[in-house]
């Protein structure tokens, strides 16, 4: 697979704590040159992205994150500020506490209402996988394609394991076909991102696709 087609599938990454702005305007002028899909980055920075980048960038940002554990009215107004930002994407993370209650109709309807909230704009489900036993997994898969989401991605990175290919496989058997696949979390080579296109992603969350795919 030639690195312009996988650019094309990259949400570039940069989601550290110490996150600068010389660290995203680097990697929004990377985004640019290699058009990737988006960037993901700190919901303080998109506003900012916004008004130097304009158009020529998709803006991705993260809601919930990297624990969900705030609740669902924290997690509707992140989402409504980002867009009046200038995101066109939101990443938000489910409530892991709420799976591990049982309570899937909770996560299923915040997850509807963060929908609502974004419309048109892409919503990606963050599932958090290296926290969930198998039938977790498929109830997830049911709930993010009940609530109308756009996609369902597998990890924040900040867990304690990222995506795993047969969570992919998972995945495919049980969203509905409206709902595409995000791997993201410990990807970082030119073959692990052909792994996860080739098992059916559309998107590929990673810091690392400048690094390994360019000649930089």
């Amino acid at each position: 697979m030639e690195a312009r087609e996988i650019f094309k599938h990259v949400d570039h990454t940069v989601l550290k704590a110490f996150t600068t702005w010389e660290d995203v305007e680097k990697l929004c002028e990377e985004a640019v040159e290699y058009e990737t899909a988006s960037v993901c980055i700190p919901s303080c920075y998109v506003k900012a992205v916004k008004e130097k980048f304009g158009d020529r960038i998709n803006v991705c940002t993260v809601v919930g994150f990297p624990l969900g554990y705030c609740v669902t009215e924290a997690k509707v107004a992140e989402t409504r500020q980002a867009i009046m930002d200038g995101a066109g994407e939101i990443d938000m993370v489910i409530n892991i506490c709420d799976v591990k209650n049982g309570k899937m109709d909770k996560v299923e309807e915040e997850i509807r209402t963060l929908k609502k909230e974004c419309g048109n704009l892409v919503l990606k489900v963050i599932v958090e996988t290296c926290y969930l036993e198998k039938e977790e997994k498929i109830a997830l898969c049911k709930a993010v394609t009940n609530a109308g989401a756009d996609y369902i991605k597998t990890s924040t990175g900040f867990g304690t394991s990222g995506a795993a290919l047969e969570d992919i496989e998972l995945f495919k058997e049980y969203i509905g076909k409206n709902v595409k696949i995000k791997a993201a979390g410990g990807i970082r080579t030119k073959e692990d991102m052909e792994a996860y296109l080739n098992a059916g992603c559309e998107r590929i969350g990673t810091s690392s696709a400048i690094a390994v795919l360019s000649d930089k």
